[in-house]
């Protein structure tokens, strides 16, 4: 399998004020003739209105995203659906705010090359073309004269590893807005119209965390969740030392407010690039599957950059992180289901696929 690379930034901060990013134009969805018009095709005979719940807005939803013409929508249509798994190292774990080691990132983005990774039988399962990049692992991810991957690997490294964040900028402006571009520029390059977004990171939940409480003001401590540990997670002490780690970086970083701003003091390359994913696919009006709490991260950017990014994004689940729950409570979104997963990788996103195609099946009668 060919291993594809891209020049990394460079991995230390710049004095020099970054261009602002370029972004795609991305057009709202909503049509209110539309929407009627699918209603009435979908609602049951002698039932009573909304007899299929939500069922409904997701049907509504995707067929706003799937009407960008001026001819009526006939069928829901899902072609070559595509997921990718963005990766990246955190300078913020050397402070010990996650329960495994850094290394372990390596590990598991090697599990999923080498197919023995629970999103590899899904993506088969599901009829999904699977791609992992990496953003920013903080070592090779395949070491030279190792067997190649079955799984395409995209070696897009800003660096190895962001900086860490309680000691300066988790990442220089330009390194956000290259890695935000990255991002695109791999979705540029993929077929289909459905893309599902996960991810891959030891630390990676403190910047959701961080983002979460920065840029929806919720606070810190719920944000991190340390009045509610998760089993096999952080005791009680471990949560007080990450949330001190996490609020001394939110206090080094307070004037860090814009949606960019936030990204690059706090973020992480994989977030960075899961926004540009998201608004790339948007702009090429494809149906997005965002997974959890970390892509949830990064759709939080991608609509503070382009708010009418939000009309293609599906939260496809809801994980066991408290900050999570309160995460889409904020985006005011319901995800299509609540299993209590905690793995990554889009794994949740492929779960909540039958979903999406229950929703194909309704126009088709």
């Amino acid at each position: 399998m060919l291993i594809q690379h891209h020049s990394a930034e460079a991995d230390t901060p710049t004095d020099v004020e970054a261009p602002a990013p370029k972004l795609p134009a991305i057009a709202a969805t909503a049509d209110a003739l539309l929407d009627a018009a699918m209603l009435k095709r979908i609602q049951p005979e002698a039932f009573s209105p909304h007899a299929l719940g939500r069922l409904e807005d997701l049907v509504l939803q995707l067929a706003r995203v799937q009407s960008a013409g001026h001819l009526p929508l006939d069928l829901l249509v899902f072609d070559s659906p595509q997921v990718l798994v963005f990766a990246a190292d955190h300078g913020i774990s050397d402070e010990g705010v996650s329960a495994v080691p850094q290394q372990a990132t390596r590990e598991r983005v090697q599990q999923i090359l080498q197919g023995r990774a629970p999103i590899n039988t899904l993506a088969e399962t599901m009829g999904f073309d699977l791609t992992v990049v990496d953003a920013g692992v903080a070592s090779h991810v395949v070491e030279a004269g190792a067997a190649a991957p079955s799984v395409p690997l995209l070696v897009r490294k800003i660096g190895y590893g962001t900086r860490n964040m309680v000691l300066g900028p988790a990442m220089s402006l330009a390194q956000a807005i290259s890695a935000l571009q990255a991002g695109m520029d791999v979705v540029r390059h993929l077929p289909g119209n459905v893309l599902a977004l996960g991810d891959v990171g030891v630390g990676n939940t403190s910047c959701a965390a961080l983002l979460l409480s920065r840029l929806c003001g919720v606070p810190l401590a719920d944000a991190c969740g340390r009045d509610h540990p998760i089993p096999g997670g952080l005791d009680n002490t471990q949560l007080q030392n990450k949330l001190e780690k996490l609020s001394a970086a939110a206090s080094r970083h307070r004037k860090a407010v814009k949606p960019l701003d936030a990204l690059a003091a706090l973020g992480g390359f994989e977030i960075a690039m899961m926004a540009g994913a998201m608004l790339q696919a948007a702009s090429e009006r494809r149906v997005v599957l965002v997974d959890g709490f970390v892509a949830g991260a990064a759709a939080l950017v991608a609509r503070g950059l382009c708010p009418p990014v939000a009309d293609y994004l599906v939260f496809t689940h809801r994980t066991i992180d408290p900050g999570h729950r309160l995460m889409l409570i904020h985006l005011q979104v319901q995800p299509l289901m609540d299993m209590e997963l905690r793995v990554g990788q889009g794994v949740g996103a492929l779960v909540a696929w039958p979903i999406l195609q229950t929703a194909q099946a309704l126009l088709e009668h």
